[in-house]
């Protein structure tokens, strides 16, 4: 199994999953077809996730040293350390339905700042609580680790201003997408926490299984794939699309561009758990950077896709206290960890 023992490059680890995290809304944003909406799109989508964890699972858990490879973590492992991981899956795959929907109902405006934003705080939250349950100290400072969380909630509230003010999405069913967006939050705070439960305390703090983290990520995306039928499902006999459609409006370009958005997802997940291999990061630090995707999500709707571009002077300063409070936020949820 591959573990990272360098503690700046498990902190570049959770940068890039961050990256990933925030990026991945990209590629549906790439489909041309406008009758491929986001029930079709999920479907590649989850095909991507699938296939992203099978391969990195291989890879990283077949390569390295030490007792937890890939083939002994599957011999030797127990039912309950599998079942947190796919129900991390399942947990995740339940908010994320959510918060597309969220999108599509309400607009950026109310899904992304509270769907991501409850998601965001309720996981550092849930993770920390995981460590102290667990009987085990926070191995860092709690004054920044706070404090950082202070300053994140601020960044959301600014983040929410910002669309509510200028987003082009109008909201065609605003209530429905705030509760849409709450449910979505919550599933985004507590699957990471059920993946950390799978995995051997000896190489994750607040873990209580016995899988390697690559081998978590596996089931984790096996959660997703056995979760998708019901929900997406769910979500297809709502906007009255059957599978039929999924096969006749596709083309290869498009199925492509939904494989990628899940590959880059959980390549950030994986690059995630691997940073949790590091003796000197934990996993509410590593959740907390990692889901700091807001930041990556507005930097692309300003700069790349101009959502902003015809917005007033006042609107700017409100963006850039945004950007500020995000920042202070990671770099304080950073050096907590020291």
């Amino acid at each position: 199994m591959v573990t990272i023992t360098n503690s700046s490059l498990a902190l570049l680890f959770c940068i890039l999953c961050c990256v990933c995290w925030g990026s991945w809304g990209n590629l549906q944003k790439m489909v041309s077809n406008a009758k491929w909406t986001f029930e079709l799109f999920y479907w590649d989508f989850t095909w991507g996730i699938f296939l992203t964890g099978v391969v990195s699972s291989i890879l990283f858990g077949c390569l390295g040293s030490g007792e937890h490879t890939l083939l002994l973590d599957l011999q030797r492992m127990d039912l309950n350390s599998m079942g947190w991981a796919v129900t991390g899956g399942i947990v995740w795959n339940f908010g994320n339905i959510f918060f597309t929907a969220a999108l599509a109902l309400a607009g950026m405006a109310i899904g992304f700042p509270i769907g991501g934003g409850i998601g965001w705080i309720g996981g550092i939250l849930f993770n920390y609580t995981l460590i102290m349950l667990a009987g085990q100290s926070y191995p860092g400072n709690e004054m920044f680790l706070w404090t950082g969380i202070i300053f994140a909630v601020f960044a959301i509230i600014s983040c929410g201003l910002v669309y509510t003010k200028n987003s082009t999405s109008k909201a065609t069913h605003p209530a429905k997408g705030i509760v849409m967006a709450a449910i979505s939050g919550i599933g985004f705070a507590f699957f990471y926490g059920f993946v950390v439960k799978s995995l051997d305390p000896s190489i994750v703090t607040g873990g209580t299984g016995s899988l390697a983290p690559t081998t978590g990520a596996l089931f984790f995306s096996i959660g997703v794939l056995l979760s998708s039928p019901l929900f997406n499902g769910i979500a297809m006999k709502k906007a009255r699309l059957t599978f039929k459609d999924y096969l006749k409006l596709g083309n290869t370009r498009t199925h492509l561009i939904g494989i990628g958005g899940g590959l880059v997802w959980m390549t950030g997940m994986v690059f995630s758990q691997l940073s949790n291999t590091c003796p000197d990061i934990n996993a509410a630090i590593s959740y907390g950077l990692s889901n700091a995707s807001p930041l990556v999500a507005m930097i692309w709707g300003i700069f790349v896709w101009k959502e902003f571009k015809n917005t007033s002077k006042g609107t700017n300063y409100m963006i850039a206290a945004m950007f500020a409070f995000f920042s202070i936020a990671l770099v304080l949820i950073t050096i907590s960890n020291s």
